[in-house]
């Protein structure tokens, strides 16, 4: 706990020196700056003073000096190696630092000098389930409960943990225990808000994360989670002005010198547009490009090596760099995923003329010639990148893909680019695929070899956006509660005419979703034989 309203014992203790009582009281009241000198000067006088050194710490990480706060509370803990209280502390500073292996350790130690804390389960439980650990997650966070059944902050992310296993009832409950317990509890909302949301409804889940930010108006992530529901509900023009504070999240948020673009005309300046997530989002919304260009000004991108390019073909763009190499002068900035509030788009408004990503011909050509003689071309991806946060829960192993191989007359192709193409080592009987993704040099390649298929079937990832954006015929695998570009409850998208949406009915159901897309699939092969778009 970082928000500690009175000491504890330890700190009250009249041990300590007179002035430290008095640094302590304007800390209880709120005067961190007056606190933070009076304790700096406890330590001058009492060298090591371990106390003092928590609460300079705890102080630094408040005004968000958080390498600060750690140097103060380890100096902390090796004067006084059973300080729990400050064990605790450094822990949340280094979870906030997303070093979960250190606070994990941080907080191990807490708990061995002290095995009944409850705080220190409950930040153990939260740390867990920050690296995946689940099932010690939910551990921690139920012996939290054991010691103090009445701690909110144990309740709440117990349900989150139970969220993430799937178990949302549960979940859901557990939310709201937390809520009881303590009404006024911003994370609570919060969270009670997540496991809504992940059951899908949307109504309930913004109210809790609307109520969330009454307490705590400037909260980045209340501001960023009602952003998504608010878009997954179609609701764009708030939706894109909440997603603006996503940047606020990060610990180091990106802050260029030069103003970001405004939507005015450009009248000759130069402008950059910068990637900010995955290469999906890059491709989605690198659609924006030729409208900032009708303003007037020279457009230059920043974006992962391996879609330069790809990128380079796209319309109303000027230069395009890849993210680690020299960016050229320029006047005026935007991220990629601001340019749709900039523009203030609608449901209505959406730019989704495609195809707005071009292969190059040469290269559609050789990929061609690879599967000239196939009969119709099913290309698939069943894994998103390992990095995204939710990529489990949208992500399939290649054998669920095999049911699919009872639909005679199709050749099926591996798109699969980067990790997940160890999979096609793993032989699977009477599922044979053509390997092409791992063939791949960069995304033009890609995008070239998608062009020749007839159609493409995959999860949410990279190669929903580039096969979307080629205007190439693409199944979409989803999860019950999918990202919120693919609205609620719709089968079609308005970002890309050619996607047929196919969504789990409910949480993890991956056996429904295949029997769907291969009752589809008969349906095509009973169709006249039709050409791929490349052939």
């Amino acid at each position: 706990m970082m928000d500690e309203k009175r000491p504890s014992a330890a700190d009250s203790s009249s041990t300590h020196p007179a002035s430290f009582n008095d640094a302590l009281h304007f800390y209880q009241a709120g005067h961190l700056k007056e606190a933070e000198k009076l304790f700096r000067q406890v330590l001058h006088d009492h060298p090591g003073h371990a106390a003092s050194l928590r609460y300079l710490g705890v102080v630094a990480f408040h005004f968000g000096r958080n390498d600060e706060a750690v140097d103060y509370l380890r100096q902390a803990v090796a004067g006084q190696p059973d300080y729990v209280e400050a064990w605790n502390n450094l822990t949340v500073v280094l979870e906030n630092q997303g070093k979960f292996a250190e606070a994990e350790a941080s907080c191990r130690q807490a708990l061995r000098h002290k095995p009944d804390d409850a705080f220190a389960h409950s930040n153990l439980g939260h740390i867990l389930q920050r690296q995946g650990k689940l099932a010690e997650a939910e551990a921690s966070c139920r012996a939290a409960l054991r010691f103090k059944p009445d701690l909110a902050e144990a309740f709440g992310r117990l349900g989150t943990v139970l969220q993430c296993q799937g178990r949302l009832q549960e979940a859901e409950e557990c939310c709201r225990r937390a809520l009881a317990l303590d009404p006024h509890r911003a994370d609570a909302h919060n969270e009670l808000g997540c496991s809504l949301l992940e059951q899908g409804k949307l109504a309930e889940s913004q109210a809790c994360f609307e109520q969330a930010l009454r307490f705590r108006p400037d909260n980045a992530v209340f501001h960023y989670n009602l952003a998504h529901v608010l878009l997954m509900r179609g609701d764009y023009l708030r939706g894109w002005a909440e997603y603006e504070w996503r940047e606020r999240r990060k610990k180091r948020p990106l802050v260029l010198p030069q103003p970001l673009w405004d939507g005015s005309a450009l009248a000759g300046r130069r402008i950059l547009l910068h990637w900010e997530q995955g290469l999906g989002d890059t491709l989605q919304f690198i659609r924006y490009a030729p409208l900032v260009k009708e303003r007037g000004g020279i457009v230059i991108v920043v974006c992962p090596r391996p879609l330069v390019k790809l990128l380079s073909g796209c319309a109303g763009i000027d230069q395009v760099v890849a993210a680690g190499n020299p960016v050229p002068a320029f006047d005026t900035h935007a991220p990629l995923m601001s340019l749709p509030h900039i523009f203030k788009t609608t449901l209505a408004t959406i730019p989704a003329q495609v195809p707005y990503l071009f292969a190059d011909a040469e290269r559609r050509r050789r990929w061609g010639n690879a599967i000239a003689d196939s009969p119709l071309k099913v290309g698939i991806a069943w894994q998103g990148h390992p990095d995204h946060p939710g990529n489990s829960l949208r992500s399939v192993p290649l054998s669920a893909f095999a049911s699919l191989a009872e639909v005679a007359g199709v050749r099926w192709i591996s798109m699969q680019y980067g990790p997940g193409t160890e999979q096609l080592a793993r032989t699977i009987d009477g599922f044979a695929v053509l390997d092409l993704g791992s063939q791949c040099a960069d995304f033009e390649d890609a995008a070239a070899a998608i062009m020749n298929l007839d159609l493409m079937i995959t999860v949410d990832s990279v190669m929903a956006h580039c096969a979307g954006a080629l205007g190439v015929p693409t199944w979409v695998l989803l999860r019950s509660a999918s990202c919120f570009r693919w609205l609620k409850d719709r089968e079609d998208s308005p970002w890309y005419p050619s996607l047929r949406l196919f969504r789990q009915s409910r949480w993890g159901d991956w056996d429904g979703v295949f029997a769907r897309v291969k009752q589809a699939l008969h349906v095509v092969r009973r169709a006249e034989p039709r050409k791929g778009p490349g052939e």
